[in-house]
């Protein structure tokens, strides 16, 4: 855990879902151990008493291990889903008319037509609107609408199973983001202590405001991550930055977003996105299918290399696995691969080059310190690392919107906010208790840990940001430059 001349030390962090794969004898503790920051429980799936229990025991193995590992918690959202088919799969053949009735009984559907759980459909559809199933493999154009049933003709057929996603090509499905189940979920997630909890499908800030809300004063210290998958989303500026805004993070879910705006848009979507997270002081992952292949391969293909490299060197904070990792054959193997191709990217001068922010004014003091401490460590020679002491974790993240090279230690003064850093990219987070410490005791056991981790030795310089009044939120006003004795 150090800079270059100790061994680099990964910055973009790797989040993995957990499921039936990680739940096997040891593979868990062999996923932290191979560098897993921020586990990821998808409420989509399991009870929860599966959740309780997994990240009972990520915690306990990460305090063994030594090693900070935040919890995110992943709410299903309104996933528009078909029915089911009384005798399984059928097969749709370009051309012919399909129905989807919400009046149909759920299990009762047949080569001609299937129920829907999400009953508003026909109010959101008109004649002409392109629907798409499973995720795009399935196309089917709106003929008309009649009463409770949509009519639509196949244009791009195939097989088509039991409870397969709704999407509508542009958007526009009006389902609210927090469902019942969501509601629920999001009271498992408070119960069971995640540091992070993902929103679904919001269309816009006021539903990351509700989200707030309802995790009330029990809540508060979970940080809410919005989940970028809706067209309306990221229709115009003033709306993702809402968004961003609103969150303490988003995610770049590609999956739903790709099919609703197509695979075209993507791209320069998820390159804004990141860019405005950073600018806007918010913490991002890039999530789907990033190593899809190695759900039965050990190895990533060379299209996977580069999209992981890709997201690095956009700046993201995280990349984030799903299937791999909770239902794949090669868990840790993912998370191995994931770690070269980070540590590779990172190699590259333009992911240790910043330009953030740089002809801006700052209205925050300890805003302007950490962008301070940054600009010095990345220009002054023979800085070694940047250390913050924080009660929340904000300067470091501050910090860690500017690229570099050196590692970030965020010297937390509660496990809430250590836990949180796990997702900040280039952030080192290390417990650090302040209480009884006068200021001059506090810049040499500062610089005692740095040591201890071989972050930083004898004759090389760090910097320490911290602030007059240790413990209070937004307080750090102080910027120092010691030499490490």
């Amino acid at each position: 855990m150090s800079n270059a001349s100790h061994g680099p030390v990964r910055r973009t962090k790797i989040v993995a879902t957990l499921g039936p794969a990680s739940d096997r004898e040891g593979v868990l503790e062999a996923m932290i151990a191979a560098g897993v920051d921020v586990v990821r429980l998808n409420f989509s799936h399991g009870s929860a008493d599966d959740h309780r229990q997994r990240l009972t025991r990520v915690r306990e193995i990460a305090n063994r291990l030594g090693k900070s590992v935040a919890a995110l918690g992943d709410l299903q959202g309104p996933k528009i889903r078909i029915a089911r088919f009384a005798d399984g799969a059928i097969e749709l053949d370009d051309g012919q008319p399909f129905v989807i009735d919400m009046a149909l009984d759920s299990d009762a559907g047949d080569a001609t037509r299937v129920g829907c759980d999400y009953k508003a459909l026909a109010d959101d559809l008109q004649a002409g609107d392109v629907l798409l199933l499973d995720d795009g493999r399935i196309v089917l154009t709106v003929e008309r609408i009649d009463g409770t049933a949509v009519h639509t003709t196949v244009v791009v057929g195939g097989t088509l199973s039991n409870n397969k996603g709704i999407n509508k090509e542009g958007g526009g499905l009006s389902a609210a983001a927090l469902t019942d189940k969501d509601k629920a979920d999001l009271k498992t997630a408070v119960d069971i202590g995640v540091d992070y909890l993902a929103i679904s499908f919001p269309r816009s800030a006021a539903d990351m405001q509700e989200a707030r809300r309802l995790l009330g004063d029990e809540g508060e210290e979970i940080g809410l991550v919005a989940k970028i998958e809706r067209a309306e989303a990221v229709a115009d500026d003033a709306t993702l930055d809402g968004i961003i805004e609103a969150s303490e993070a988003v995610m770049v879910a590609r999956g739903d977003l790709g099919v609703e705006i197509g695979d075209a848009q993507l791209i320069g979507v998820q390159k804004r996105m990141i860019k405005r997270a950073r600018s806007l002081n918010r913490a991002v992952i890039t999530a789907t299918q990033m190593m899809e292949s190695m759900i039965g391969s050990p190895l990533p293909t060379r299209a996977e290399v580069f999209d992981v490299a890709n997201a690095v060197l956009d700046g993201t904070d995280a990349v984030m696995l799903s299937a791999e990792t909770a239902a794949g054959d090669y868990p840790v193997e993912t998370i191995e691969a994931m770690h070269r191709l980070c540590m590779g990217a990172e190699r590259e001068r333009i992911a240790q080059e910043s330009g953030h922010r740089i002809h801006e004014g700052f209205s925050k003091i300890d805003e302007t310190v950490a962008l301070s401490a940054m600009y010095a460590a990345n220009h002054l020679t023979g800085v070694a690392a940047i250390a913050c002491m924080t009660a929340t974790g904000y300067t470091p993240l501050i910090a860690s919107r500017i690229r570099s090279g050196l590692p970030i230690v965020g010297l937390a003064h509660s496990p809430i906010a250590q836990r949180r850093m796990a997702l900040y990219r280039g952030v080192v987070s290390i417990l650090f208790d302040t209480t009884e410490l006068d200021a001059g005791e506090l810049d040499r056991q500062a610089m005692d840990i740095l040591k201890e981790r071989g972050i930083a030795e004898p004759g090389e310089m760090m910097i320490l940001t911290r602030g007059d009044h240790m413990n209070a939120h937004g307080g750090t006003n102080t910027l120092k430059i010691l030499e490490v004795n």
